[in-house]
C-alpha cells in the first residue's frame, strides 16, 4: 500500500510533536512544518522531514507549495496546529490564527493542492460564553459569540474553511487539553505542589478536559473513517468543578496538604490588565493577561461530544485522574516537578 503523505503545523508544539509521533507510528511520511528558530526537542526522529512554509505570503507560499509538489507530490493529509495563544498586541491573534489560514487555504486551493483532509486546530475559545445558569452544555447548534482575541480569530479562520465550496476540513474545538509537554498545566501543579490551591470567583465553575493522546486519536480516526466538513468539540466526557480537579492534581502529587484560596474577580481583572501591560512594555507575553481572565471568569466549559461519539465510536483511553497521573510522572521524569 502506498505510503501517505502527512504534514503537521505548529509541529514544534504540543500538541504538533504529539501528532508527529504517532504520524510516524502509524507509518506516514511524515513533514513537520517548522520555523528554523523552533525547537526541535521532540523531534529527533530521523524520519521526520521538515518543511518551512510562509504563510504570510500567499504569493511565496504558492511558490513554495509548487515546487513540493513538483518533487514529492501533494500532501494527502495535513493537520494545522499552528498559531498563537498569546500575543503582545490583539491584532496579532488575526494575523497568525485567521489570516494565514486564510492564506494557506487559498494557495492550497490555487495550486490543485487541496489535501483529502484538512484537520484545523480550534478551541472551545471560538465558542465564547455558555449557560451559566443552567450549565447546558456547549453543543453545535449554538451561535458561537467569543469573547477573547484567541476566540474570535479562531472562529475567523473557521468560518472561512466552512466558506470555501468543497474544501474537506475537519475543525476540532478541543477543551482544555494536557499532559506530556504542556506548560499550562505545569504552572498550576507547581502551584499545588508548593501547597497553594488558587481560584478565581466564588461562583460554581464547571471544567472539562482531554488528554492529549485522546485529542490525537481523534485526528487520526478522522482521516482513517474518511470524515470532512464537519465541526467537533473534543473532551473527554466527564465534568468537574476546579476544586475535583485540583483534588485531582493533588492525589497525583501525594501532597497531603493543601492551602485553598478564592480570588474574587474584581481583584483577578485589574491584575490581568496590569500583567499585560506591564509585559508588554518588556516586549513579552504573558499567559496571565486580559484575555486569560476572561477564561478564568468563565464558568460553564461543559461540551456536547455526543457527533464525536457518534460519527467517531470515540471512547478516552485516559480519564482525568490516570491522565494527571501520566502527566505528573512524566513532569518529575524531566525535572519539571
Amino acid at each position: 500500500m502506498e505510503q501517505k503523505r502527512i504534514l503537521i503545523t505548529g509541529a514544534s508544539g504540543f500538541i504538533g510533536s504529539r501528532a508527529v509521533d504517532k504520524a510516524l507510528e502509524l507509518g506516514y511520511e511524515t513533514w513537520a512544518g517548522i520555523r528554523p528558530s523552533s525547537s526541535k526537542v521532540y523531534l529527533q526522529d530521523e524520519r521526520i522531514r521538515f518543511i518551512d512554509l510562509n504563510y504570510g505570503d500567499k504569493k511565496k507560499l504558492k511558490g513554495q507549495l509548487r515546487e513540493f509538489i513538483g518533487k514529492n507530490g501533494r500532501f494527502d493529509y495535513i493537520v494545522h496546529c499552528a498559531g498563537i495563544t498569546k500575543a503582545i498586541r490583539k491584532s496579532e491573534f488575526d494575523k497568525v490564527n485567521f489570516e494565514q489560514v486564510r492564506n494557506f487555504a487559498d494557495a492550497l486551493v490555487e495550486t490543485n493542492a487541496v489535501p483529502d483532509l484538512f484537520v484545523f486546530m480550534s478551541s472551545l475559545g471560538a465558542i465564547g460564553v455558555g449557560d451559566e445558569i443552567n450549565y447546558t452544555p456547549l453543543s453545535c447548534n449554538l451561535t458561537p459569540n467569543p469573547n477573547t482575541a484567541y476566540g474570535k480569530s479562531k472562529l475567523k479562520a473557521e468560518n472561512y474553511l466552512k466558506a470555501l465550496p468543497g474544501f474537506p476540513y475537519i475543525i476540532l474545538r478541543p477543551t482544555g487539553v494536557y499532559g506530556p509537554r504542556d506548560k499550562d498545566y505545569l504552572i498550576l501543579m507547581r502551584a499545588v505542589k508548593n501547597g497553594m490551591d488558587v481560584g478565581a470567583g466564588f461562583k460554581k465553575q464547571i471544567l472539562t478536559f482531554i488528554y492529549i493522546d485522546d485529542l490525537v486519536k481523534i485526528i487520526f480516526d478522522c482521516m482513517e473513517k474518511n470524515i470532512y466538513r464537519r465541526e467537533y468539540y473534543v473532551a473527554d466526557g466527564d465534568i468537574y468543578t476546579d476544586t475535583e480537579f485540583n483534588s485531582i492534581v493533588q492525589l497525583a502529587l501525594q501532597k497531603k496538604h493543601v492551602f485553598r484560596i478564592k480570588v474574587p474577580l474584581w481583584i483577578v481583572k485589574p491584575t490581568s490588565f496590569i500583567s499585560e501591560k506591564i509585559f508588554a512594555l518588556l516586549g513579552k507575553t504573558t499567559t496571565f493577561n486580559t484575555d486569560k481572565y476572561k477564561i478564568m471568569k468563565q464558568r460553564n466549559w461543559s461540551c456536547d461530544i455526543t457527533p464525536l461519539q457518534r460519527d467517531l465510536g470515540f471512547k478516552p483511553d485516559y480519564r482525568l485522574k490516570e491522565g494527571v497521573e501520566e502527566t505528573v510522572k512524566w513532569y518529575r521524569e524531566k525535572g519539571w516537578l
